[in-house]
């Protein structure tokens, strides 16, 4: 199916597009239709960052490097000897979705706001972890959540830190929150330390994002669930919600139970519903408490990336990052003061609390349906299980199987087209998919143990966010197209060949960069060996053109994507290098940034600034 892109243009979708993305943008010229224009890389397992002729690149802001916080810059210290109260003024770990606001509209400095999505424990702490303590607890959650920093562009053309800086900002597992929306205050989020059930500690497994057309950041939180624990023999009182959301007593992969007792699953039953949601920041006022919007609904968060529906209100597409789960959309009830600065985040900052939350339905034929996840309808209601409103939005996975959503191959990233409104979603991959017991294939999700996933997109019915219906198609079938029987399909025939596609992001030109998560384990091995290393590549959806653009060091994930204005500068985050441990031992395969040799340092999550050496547009 090929969308009608010319019908498309004369809706609303362009006008909300200006709204959405402001002046200063770089759009593709009407001549450059062959686009993307720089020549692939090979696929790699160097372990290195590999990019096309023309290119280079500088390393920013790698873990443990000072946020920029006056009065608390501590130094990284090599041998993970930092202090938990180092670690909550210093970069997190393992980078992922990030976004850059212009400060005062300028183009050469601006605030780079990023997710630090997960801890390995055995690199974070000096000694690993032999041994659990309160203080290796404590330095765990302040290596998660976000950071903000002030960066500025250089003589030369690249961008630094800016240090100190006024709005230099760490966000983490143990920050003050604000609960708000319906689920506010309902008997769901309520626990012994929060009676009212509207404030709590803490944001971690910040893994995809957001950024809302009034200028805050949105975070999403994704697999919090291995963080709480328990005693294994209660494992026996779980309830099926529990089971649906992995907060399972004796399945956690950390100890934080142990030392903290918010994390104990049968003292605290409460506490993980507190977990799951998208977290409003506004990287503007350092002194503003961090929001989570319960309206969102609550599920493994991967993305929530706004659009404007036709008559101005907002749209936010969503990700349920897990095995047969959904992708949601949310409309907001009220449309949006234009404007990014104080007063309009001043004027919108209850936009994201009243509206409707939709889950997805992808029929055969090409056509799909957004239904409504609210109390009393589709089926959702006492008699289905659900007690009021608000258990709908902290148990979202559960009301839309009682909706009928379509169980998705794990959704992650969501890119909207800046001049089509195309909707554009990442299914990373499924090795469950087809096997007894297990859903079914189906049309959106046509693959038999889906190894390498793929992506797919969809048009709103006359172009605006707000509709209920819409057409849909495959963009890609990832993999290999040189093995029998995969079913791999490119929507050109000179596409470079990818698997487990993740982060997704549009330039303002309408090029669209994709990024790959292979699991360290597999990298490099049967099905995945001619893939190499995890990479990012750009696509023009125009001309179907797929090209390698980067591939990244041994054992990393390519992820966390944002190109600036002018087009000029795109930064991307070089996640867990030296994931995979040598053979019969627990030496990480990469020492990147710092080392050459694997085990002559700790390898360290870091933003890669990438540019052309000429100072074009990155891409063509």
């Amino acid at each position: 199916m090929t969308f009608a892109r010319r019908e498309l243009l004369k809706t609303g979708a362009a006008a909300a597009v200006v709204a959405l993305l402001g002046e200063g943008c770089a759009p593709i010229a009407a001549g450059a239709a062959t686009l993307p224009g720089f020549a692939s890389v090979p696929a790699s397992l160097a372990d290195a960052v590999v990019l096309p002729p023309g290119y280079e690149h500088e390393v920013l802001y790698p873990w443990g490097t000072p946020t920029g916080i006056a009065g608390a810059m501590p130094a990284w210290a090599p041998d993970g000897a930092n202090s938990a109260e180092d670690q909550a003024a210093q970069a997190g770990m393992h980078h992922d979705g990030m976004h850059f606001f212009p400060v005062e509209g300028r183009p050469d400095r601006a605030l780079l706001v990023m997710n630090h999505e997960y801890t390995d424990e055995q690199l974070l702490h000096a000694d690993g972890i032999r041994e659990w303590t309160a203080a290796k607890v404590r330095k765990s959650l302040h290596a998660m959540g976000v950071s903000v920093i002030e960066i500025e562009r250089t003589a030369g053309g690249g961008w630094r830190q800016v240090m100190p800086s006024p709005w230099a900002r760490r966000i983490h597992g143990a920050t003050p929150m604000r609960i708000a929306g319906p689920a506010a205050g309902s008997t769901w989020l309520r626990t012994v330390a929060d009676p009212a059930g509207n404030a709590m500690l803490g944001t971690f497994a910040n893994c995809a994002m957001g950024a809302t057309p009034w200028g805050t950041y949105l975070t999403c939180e994704e697999n919090f669930h291995g963080y709480f624990g328990g005693p294994k023999e209660a494992a026996r009182q779980a309830s099926p919600a529990q089971g649906r959301y992995g907060t399972v007593p004796g399945s956690q992969w950390a100890e934080y139970w142990r030392f903290d007792e918010r994390f104990d699953l049968t003292r605290h039953p409460n506490e993980p519903h507190r977990f799951g949601w998208v977290v409003e920041i506004d990287p503007f006022d350092p002194a503003s408490t961090p929001v989570k919007r319960t309206a969102l609904g609550r599920k493994a968060q991967e993305s929530a990336t706004c659009t404007l529906t036709r008559d101005g209100r907002v749209a936010v597409y969503m990700g349920d990052d897990t095995r047969f789960e959904y992708i949601y959309k949310f409309v907001s009830r009220d449309r949006m003061r234009p404007g990014r600065d104080a007063a309009a985040r001043s004027a919108n900052r209850e936009l994201l609390d009243h509206g409707t939350l939709y889950v997805a339905r992808y029929d055969e034929g090409g056509r799909g349906a957004w239904l409504e996840l609210a109390h009393g309808q589709n089926g959702i209601d006492a008699a289905s299980g659900f007690a009021d409103p608000a258990q709908v939005l902290v148990h979202a996975r559960l009301a839309a199987d009682v909706a009928g959503g379509t169980k998705m191959d794990r959704p992650e990233w969501i890119a909207v087209h800046p001049q089509s409104g195309e909707v554009y979603v990442t299914l990373t991959n499924n090795s469950q998919r087809g096997e007894p017991g297990k859903p079914a294939l189906d049309a959106a999700n046509p693959r038999a143990n889906n190894l390498f996933g793929g992506i797919l997109r969809w048009r709103e019915d006359g172009g605006d966010a707000a509709a209920t219906g819409f057409d849909w198609d495959h963009f890609a079938l990832a993999g290999n197209p040189r093995a029998p029987g995969a079913g791999v399909r490119y929507p050109g025939a000179d596409a470079d060949a990818f698997g487990s596609p993740d982060g997704l992001h549009f330039d303002s030109g309408g090029l669209l960069w994709i990024q790959t998560d292979v699991g360290g384990s597999l990298i490099g091995t049967g099905p995945y060996a001619a893939l190499g290393n995890n990479q990012m590549l750009c696509a023009n959806p125009a001309t179907g053109r797929i090209r390698r653009f980067l591939t990244g060091p041994n054992g990393c994930e390519i992820t966390g994507c944002v190109v600036t204005p002018d087009r000029r500068t795109l930064f991307v985050n070089i996640q867990h290098p030296g994931e995979r441990r040598e053979a019969g031992g627990d030496t990480p395969n990469s020492a990147w940034p710092d080392g050459t040799v694997p085990g002559s340092a700790r390898p360290r999550s870091a933003t890669l600034v990438v540019r052309r050496r000429d100072g074009g547009i990155v891409g063509s």
